[in-house]
């Protein structure tokens, strides 16, 4: 218990101090002129909601006189609010698929920002969580819930009145609800648009913008809500219609299969706003001058990204990391780590869990798999290196297991607070040679792939530590692989001895490159 204590302590408190790091403030605002913040969004006063049945009702007997007696609508959703009272039921609404917001969506928004916390919920306690639901969705016991309102939705009913306008009874939904200045003056009255566009960011390390890729892109107005993945130029198209300008954010959950957590509160995916835009969509350009959260968690994105589609093209393969990885980034923060701990590393590998009751589940299921310490890291391919570095170790996690991962994490634990806090110690003590060879690996990699990017072919990480990735990237420089490398990263490689043992092993036309390299760096 006092070694996960002593490993998690500095994280909480750098949690409390990066979490209320005062943000970047450029003045910027969306379309409607709405200052765009990345603090904690400010509400207005509420507003009447277009798509409640009711009012959907009233718009469709204005327009459509002579089918009022004909017509009635049913309600094709619920708008409800969740307050789930630990984060296993929070787990639990996240795995039902819902998309979650921290806020309600039928108020006037005086400030953007990037999360919200209910002034009558105390702190460091879930607050309330918005939906929209099917109206036959099943609610899971247990978890409180409230029903705000029976909605109509266009678009989605089952059955439709023929020859009805939905897109003009929802224009006219919007001005009897006094709510006429949200519609979109770029659409013609009754019509409406499916919202397009492209994510992008400047990598001035190279000079190019790209697309900005598998992020979500969710929107809404009101109740309507529409979400799509970025493809790999940055593009995005949404499948539902608008006649009204949505509100837009990135929401940190990538189609590859990882999340970059942790805004102010503990929740699996960080969400930055792009304030309101056209109904045809909003096209962004994000670069070092952008909100800094916004600029890191899009570089991470795409490294993480890039990092998964890469392994599958490897031959032999590298293996990807967990399918639900999660990063936690830090600012304020020097040092990165990968202990894995919502795979159950340390919890399970000391027996915690009979110590640790409910938390065992909190620290599984909340808890990052890769903290990056991104501190003094300014330009994009620093941040990009160190997410690198932090993806190879959760490849060889895959590979070497989770009684490997608890000794390796282990010895990083002790060794920084019995060393005086050096990263890595000072390679002596049970585990040391668990974690020389997961950093020779991680270094290497890590550089191998920065000279890829960006054509520093002497570019090394890591040469001033006691072990030495100088040896994996002599070896790639005399013909093996990053994927023959990793190959021989399993859980019976503890030591450089047992290593260097099973590469010539492995690769016996290599046995001299490989013991040269060895004596070089000994």
């Amino acid at each position: 218990m006092k070694s996960l204590i002593l490993f998690l302590l500095p994280v909480l408190l750098a949690v409390s101090c990066v979490g209320r790091e005062l943000l970047d403030e450029r003045g910027e605002v969306d379309v409607e002129g709405t200052p765009i913040g990345h603090e904690m969004i400010v509400l207005g006063d509420r507003l009447e909601d277009p798509y409640s049945v009711d009012n959907m009702t009233q718009a469709l007997v204005s327009l459509y006189p002579t089918k009022a007696e004909r017509v009635v609508l049913p309600a094709t959703h619920w708008y409800v609010r969740f307050l789930p009272e630990n984060e296993e039921q929070y787990g639990t609404l996240e795995r039902l698929g819902l998309q979650l917001l921290d806020h309600p969506v039928d108020y006037q928004i005086l400030r953007e920002g990037d999360y919200y916390h209910d002034p009558d919920i105390a702190e460091g306690h879930i607050t309330w969580q918005y939906a929209v639901v099917p109206a036959d969705f099943s609610f899971p016991p247990g978890i409180r819930h409230e029903l705000l309102e029976k909605c109509y939705i266009p678009g989605v009913a089952e059955t439709k009145a023929d020859g009805t306008d939905w897109a003009a009874v929802e224009a006219e939904a919007f001005r009897l609800t006094g709510n006429e200045a949200l519609l979109d003056p770029g659409t013609k009255a009754g019509e409406s648009a499916k919202p397009a566009g492209r994510i992008t960011i400047v990598d001035k390390g190279l000079g190019v913008t790209e697309g900005v890729r598998g992020v979500m892109v969710s929107c809404n107005t009101f109740v309507k809500f529409a979400s799509a993945y970025t493809d790999d130029e940055g593009r995005y198209a949404m499948s539902k219609s608008f006649s009204s300008r949505p509100r837009f954010r990135l929401v940190f959950k990538n189609s590859a299969g990882f999340n970059i957590g942790l805004n102010l509160l503990l929740i699996p995916a960080s969400v930055s706003t792009l304030g309101t835009h056209e109904a045809s969509g909003a096209n962004v350009e994000i670069t070092d001058e952008s909100d800094r959260w916004l600029y890191l968690r899009s570089v991470v994105n795409n490294a993480g990204y890039d990092y998964i589609r890469r392994c599958a093209t490897e031959s032999p393969g590298i293996k990807n990391p967990p399918g639900n990885l999660r990063f936690w980034l830090f600012r304020a923060l020097n040092s990165s780590c990968a202990p894995m701990l919502q795979q159950g590393v340390l919890v399970d590998g000391l027996g915690l869990n009979k110590y640790l009751g409910e938390y065992a589940s909190l620290i599984n299921m909340f808890f990052p798999d890769i903290l990056l310490g991104l501190k003094g890291k300014e330009s994009y391919g620093e941040v990009y290196a160190e997410a690198l570095h932090a993806l190879a170790h959760a490849s060889h996690f895959m590979l070497a297991g989770k009684d490997y991962w608890n000794t390796y994490a282990n010895y990083i634990i002790k060794s920084f607070i019995t060393s005086g806090f050096v990263a890595y110690g000072v390679g002596t003590g049970e585990g040391a040679g668990h974690c020389e060879v997961g950093e020779m690996w991680a270094y290497a990699l890590q550089a191998q792939r920065y000279r890829e990017r960006y054509g520093e072919t002497e570019r090394t990480f890591g040469l001033n530590y006691w072990f030495h990735p100088q040896i994996f990237l002599q070896l790639m420089d005399r013909g093996l692989s990053t994927g023959q490398l990793f190959q021989v990263l399993n859980g019976e490689v503890t030591d450089r001895t047992l290593l260097q043992k099973k590469l010539t092993s492995w690769y016996p036309e290599y046995k001299s490159e490989i013991n040269q390299a060895f004596a070089r760096y000994n």
